[in-house]
């Protein structure tokens, strides 16, 4: 199971189990033929109603399904953009999509370099790889799980086009230092905010200081239309070019037979269906943001009690956690030397899912094969080619994924006493923690 896929089955996770007795002669753990500590189900998601199916109907007998003739996806991208706080939103096909209609709309080419970070879901990356730039990873602060910003200035060189920081889990990266960077170098910035919404830096909503700001909507995502994506710019000019890239190269006042092209582009759009479905789930997203701040803090304030089990740190300029994740790092040295799968596994037992985070994005061997191809070759000097998997090297994040736990969102949905349960799962796992690696 990869990690998209954990977040998508473990969001509609159940546990079925019999009532909770803990006495002292049978509080076993539930892998070892235990009770459970948590009994029954976890929130279900996405949620629903009549809305939903309202909004959908009425897209479906307009007869106008796609966004050359419907006018649903500029509703949302208005909608949308008025949350945010952005002057200019614009409606994409997927999160994926989102990030490679922001780097061709800046002119991101073959030769160029982007910077982002190893510990994040593999689109960041393949969106660079696609227009034959090269991937410049910059270590990971392991007590945030974000971009280690102060190690991103010494990866700069005159290729380096972009720097694309991503707001990991639902918090937000050190904007405050990424800006400066930016702003010192001239280099533009890329806000992978694919897992952020609401997400606030400074009391202003991630995704908005940057040349542009890429959100996903994909079925595990806190906003959710199965598929879906947007970009965010205050920029005029910059997201005009982005409409005509995600249009085939085609303008907004480009349509029927005139064909006049551009710039570069391909089909990135969004559908009228999924702008539909997203105009309902908004009317539930602020509650639900607030359910999962409340309780994240709340088990944070737990968690950190227990020896062997940190919390991930907001920075100081973090004003508002969207908690699409709630991460924390992992010690097996206060658990018996229990391995961390054992330790994830023991917890599902308990009726708490869990499970690990990425694993090290700088270290697939398809990405090295990509550098060192004939292309890349043909576009880079050797020793760029030949140098780029040491200049690369991550150790702070090679060390995060070995100890990084991962709860999904829909578990922050869940009541107060839901979180002391995983809490007690914790505490229970760790008391045993002997007798499970030995099992």
């Amino acid at each position: 199971m990869d990690r998209r896929d954990f977040l998508t089955a473990a969001s509609a996770a159940t546990v079925a189990a019999a009532p909770l007795v803990l006495h002292a002669a049978d509080d076993k753990p539930a892998l070892l033929g235990g009770q459970p500590v948590h009994v029954g189900k976890w929130p279900a998601w996405p949620v629903f109603n009549q809305k939903e199916e309202q909004a959908l109907l009425e897209t479906l007998h307009t007869r106008q399904w796609y966004r050359g003739s419907s006018k649903m996806v500029d509703r949302f991208e208005e909608a949308y953009a008025k949350l945010t706080g952005a002057k200019y939103c614009l409606g994409t096909a997927n999160g994926t999509s989102a990030l490679l209609t922001s780097l061709m709309a800046l002119g991101i080419q073959g030769g160029d370099e982007v910077i982002l970070p190893p510990y994040t879901f593999v689109a960041t990356v393949n969106v660079i790889l696609m227009l034959s730039a090269l991937p410049v990873f910059v270590d990971t602060d392991r007590e945030t799980s974000q971009i280690d910003a102060r190690k991103i200035e010494a990866a700069i060189t005159p290729r380096t086009k972009i720097i694309m920081p991503v707001h990991l889990g639902g918090s937000v990266a050190d904007l405050d230092a990424i800006l400066a960077i930016s702003r010192k170098h001239g280099i533009p910035v890329v806000e992978d905010t694919c897992q952020s919404h609401l997400a606030e830096w400074r009391g202003k909503k991630a995704g908005t200081y940057g040349a542009t700001g890429c959100f996903s909507f994909q079925a595990s995502k806190n906003l959710n239309s199965g598929e879906g994506g947007a970009i965010l710019s205050n920029d005029e000019n910059l997201i005009e070019k982005c409409y005509a890239t995600h249009n085939n190269s085609r303008g907004r006042k480009t349509s029927g037979y005139n064909f006049e092209y551009a710039c570069r582009g391909a089909n990135l759009r969004m559908h009228p269906f999924e702008a539909a479905m997203l105009l309902s789930q908004m009317t539930r997203l602020e509650e639900q943001s607030k359910t999962r701040g409340q309780n994240a803090q709340y088990l944070s304030s737990l968690l950190k009690e227990i020896p062997g089990i940190t919390p991930a740190k907001m920075y100081d300029g973090c004003t508002r956690n969207a908690y699409h994740l709630y991460m924390y790092r992992y010690d097996p040295a206060k658990f018996a030397g229990l391995p961390l799968r054992t330790f994830s596994k023991a917890m599902h037992a308990e009726g708490v899912p869990c499970g690990p985070g990425y694993s090290p994005l700088n270290k697939e061997p398809y990405i090295k094969k990509t550098v060192q191809s004939r292309a890349y070759r043909a576009l880079f000097p050797a020793d760029i080619v030949e140098g780029w998997e040491e200049r690369t090297r991550c150790p702070e994040n090679d060390q995060l994924c070995q100890e990084a736990v991962w709860m999904t969102q829909t578990m922050l949905l869940a009541k107060r006493e839901d979180m002391d349960k995983v809490a007690e799962a914790i505490r229970k796992v760790q008391k045993h923690a002997a007798a499970l690696a030995r099992a």
